[in-house]
């Protein structure tokens, strides 16, 4: 059986004339003139003899054979008097076979040429199959579809412009019947088939290949909207930027001359970077862009030409539009320019400015060697592109300045704000040389004579706390596991006895490796042995016992985690608390200069500030600015201390904190560490800085064995008596507010490998603040 489709789809296809000379019977019984019923009757007669016009046929040779008495019968709906205006056929239901044609119709196919195939544009296999579907649910069950699928003609004109035409369909003289092996879906199917049309496995089981009949055929009239096509390409093209790729589409030289009606079209884009007041190429478009007017600009002229230009852009931004060069004043034709319009065979343009908010964003040109291809009416048509150009524009830089950021997370790391441009000038060339398929090695980022700041609110005591909570977590499974294996049978002997020998190990001298070889004896042993008590006949008790046991069990470790959990969780909600607030004040600690910050979570949280003139090299910088940052670092852990005392006491389990602040006030540069993706600090010299912070810590006051720092107290560790000065000051302002206590201490902190003369200051937190 032949197939009139050349896609598959659930019809069996007939081309059949009867549902019309159903027609034509209802006129020769029914209508009341005379030469109607005369007429009716006479194409009634001329297909008598052929019965497969009536019953349908399936050779489309058939087609060329009755071609004469199908343009008679078919006459009333062709009529003579449109045949050079309407572009108008008969067709096979939704195929690519027409026939008889309009004169319109047929001079559009013939300019096309006689190896032009027509054929839908933009329209899969499957989606075909499933619209098939649709229409056996619009004309046999009557479901009421609001939504159709629009179907297009492309069909290249006489000059090769590709013409688009959108497809009317009258299908009044066609029939859907189903076939014996026809499924009839009930109503929830259907329903649940249409929240589902891109299932196209789905719509086949239900509607499966050639089950249904479609007898018939359809009227297809044809409306030229290339414009409207081509303005709905252009915007797909500009708009559809694919960040990984981009690249614009090759098409889009094509879409233009559809757009414009312009055979022969050549277009170019510039744009224009404000900040260097000149024009840029787009390396993307390199292949498809021909700048001649532009390239010209930009290679000619002198820069304070170019620059006085562009000023006056931004106060007069009319296109200029040129129908024919030869037409041009005399005297314009002897200036360079021209030379080169002539030079390029360019015989009419378009060269037209994009603006947003008075402000030069591109410029476009659009030449042709044919006189007459550009002029006002097309320049109206560009009103229609503009937005979608100023559009474009703004998604390639927010997807150049995406790539960027994107470069910058891929290769340093998530950089502090202060420090940013920096990298983004390094990342933006980097990504300049990419477009133009460029090779630039990414270069070091260093920042010199920075002055550091160091703070730290330290968790007290928070690795003891931790060994004895794991103590008691894992006594308490011993307990729980002693209970359960006593009730079981004599074979749980062996645990009994390991379990009571990890027991006496834990409480009396735990080894290193202690916590791993009770995991492997959980892991390997008892645990295994307690699911299979589960699996078997046991009892209850046991059962219920069991299942208890392991509610308590962290699946990933195989212990009891509870104890510790509530300390983690403790940590966890200091850390966050404390974080969030250094982080929120450190917004407003920028405004008195742009530095480099960063924090880290562990136990406590630790900030570490870089300030000096090379992170922003632009504003004027003085030690002045190192005063106020340093005053507003002692407040900011002030409030964290009161900040952490006013929720302290509702901790799953009570912790304490210490915070100190060391300060340094030699010079020190920092560099940015590709291999671990952060900064830090430059060279051996000031790597003396990093071993000072390390070992302040655990540091005691000098013959003592009293650590420096103390709960519900600020240390300040600093070289000189300069820096006390400077920070007794600081303390008298936060005493006069009530934030600090008048119990200040004058410690010497003790002598440290390699680091000697260090004092410190220590000062109480008000309590009723």
């Amino acid at each position: 059986m032949a197939n009139l489709y050349n896609k598959d789809s659930p019809f069996q296809v007939y081309i059949s004339f009867k549902k019309y000379l159903d027609v034509l019977e209802h006129i020769r019984y029914n209508d009341r003139l005379e030469y109607r019923v005369s007429y009716a009757e006479s194409l009634i007669d001329s297909t008598r003899n052929f019965k497969e016009l009536r019953d349908g046929f399936q050779d489309i040779n058939l087609l060329e054979k009755y071609e004469d008495l199908i343009r008679i019968l078919l006459a009333d709906l062709f009529p003579t008097g449109l045949t050079k205006n309407e572009i108008k056929a008969a067709s096979i239901p939704l195929s690519n076979i027409t026939f008889n044609y309009t004169e319109r119709f047929k001079n559009i196919l013939k300019d096309a040429g006689k190896d032009f195939e027509i054929e839908l544009r933009n329209i899969t296999d499957n989606e075909f199959y499933v619209f098939c579907c649709c229409l056996i649910l619009q004309s046999y069950f009557k479901k009421d579809i609001k939504s159709t699928i629009p179907f297009y003609y492309d069909i290249p004109n006489k000059q090769g412009i590709m013409k688009h035409y959108k497809i009317t369909v009258n299908s009044d003289f066609t029939e859907i019947i189903p076939t014996e092996t026809a499924k009839i879906p009930d109503d929830d199917i259907l329903d649940m088939l249409l929240e589902n049309l891109d299932d196209f496995q789905l719509w086949k089981k239900y509607f499966p290949s050639q089950s249904w009949i479609l007898k018939g055929f359809t009227i297809i009239s044809l409306v030229d909207c290339t414009s409207e096509v081509a303005l709905s390409d252009l915007k797909s093209s500009m708009i559809e930027i694919d960040p990984e790729n981009l690249n614009p589409d090759e098409n889009l030289t094509e879409i233009f001359k559809s757009y414009f009606d312009v055979p022969e079209l050549s277009f170019g884009l510039m744009t224009f970077n404000k900040k260097e007041q000149k024009l840029d190429k787009l390396p993307i478009y390199e292949s498809l862009l021909t700048n001649h007017i532009l390239d010209f600009w930009i290679n000619t002229f002198d820069e304070q030409t170019r620059r006085t230009t562009f000023n006056n852009l931004s106060h007069n931004s009319k296109p200029v539009v040129v129908s024919n060069v030869n037409n041009l004043d005399e005297h314009v034709q002897q200036l360079p320019s021209f030379r080169i319009l002539k030079d390029n065979n360019i015989n009419s343009f378009m060269v037209i400015p994009i603006m947003k908010d008075n402000e030069l964003l591109a410029i476009m040109e659009f030449t042709s060697p044919i006189a007459g291809s550009f002029n006002g009416l097309k320049l109206k048509k560009m009103e229609f592109f503009t937005d979608m150009v100023l559009f474009s524009l703004s998604r390639f830089y927010f997807e150049k300045n995406y790539q960027i950021e994107a470069i910058i997370q891929r290769e340093y790391t998530t950089i502090h704000d202060s420090v940013i441009w920096k990298f983004r000038n390094e990342a933006e060339k980097y990504f300049t040389a990419s477009l133009g398929k460029k090779i630039h090695t990414l270069k070091e980022i260093s920042f010199k004579n920075l002055t550091p700041l160091f703070g730290v609110s330290d968790i007290r005591s928070s690795s003891e706390k931790r060994f004895n909570l794991m103590l008691q977590d894992l006594n308490h499974q011993i307990e729980k596991l002693i209970e359960i294996l006593t009730l079981t049978n004599s074979d749980s002997e062996k645990f009994l006895l390991a379990l009571e020998v990890f027991e006496n190990e834990l409480n009396n001298e735990i080894k290193a490796d202690t916590e791993q070889r009770f995991q492997r004896l959980l892991r390997e042993e008892i645990h295994p042995f307690l699911q299979g008590k589960l699996e078997i006949k046991t009892s209850r008790e046991i059962k219920t016992k069991i299942k208890e046991y392991f509610a308590l069990v962290m699946a990933q470790t195989d212990l009891f985690y509870s104890h510790r959990k509530n300390l983690d969780d403790s940590i966890t909600l200091v850390n966050r608390k404390l974080a969030d607030m250094l982080d929120e004040s450190q917004v407003k600690a920028q405004d008195i200069f742009p530095h480099y910050y960063e924090r880290f979570k562990s136990d406590g949280v630790e900030h570490n500030l870089y300030i000096g003139h090379s992170i922003a090299p632009e504003l004027h910088y003085t030690f002045k600015v190192v005063h106020k940052l340093r005053y507003w670092q002692l407040k900011t852990i002030c409030k964290m201390e009161l900040e952490f005392q006013s929720f302290k006491t509702a901790l799953p389990v009570q912790l304490d904190i210490a915070s100190l602040i060391f300060v340094y006030n030699e010079k020190i540069d920092i560099r940015f560490r590709m291999d671990e993706k952060r900064f830090d600090v430059d060279g051996a010299y000031n790597s003396y800085y990093e071993i000072i912070k390390k070992r302040l810590d655990k540091a005691h006051i000098k013959d003592s064995a009293e650590r420096i720092t103390a709960p519900g107290k600020i240390t300040i560790v600093y070289f000189g008596m300069e820096n006390q000065k400077e920070y007794l000051d600081y303390i008298s302002k936060l005493q006069k507010k009530g934030i600090l206590q008048h119990d200040i201490e004058f410690l010497k902190v003790e002598d440290l490998q390699g680091i000697t003369g260090l004092l410190a200051l220590r000062v109480s937190i008000s309590q009723n603040h």
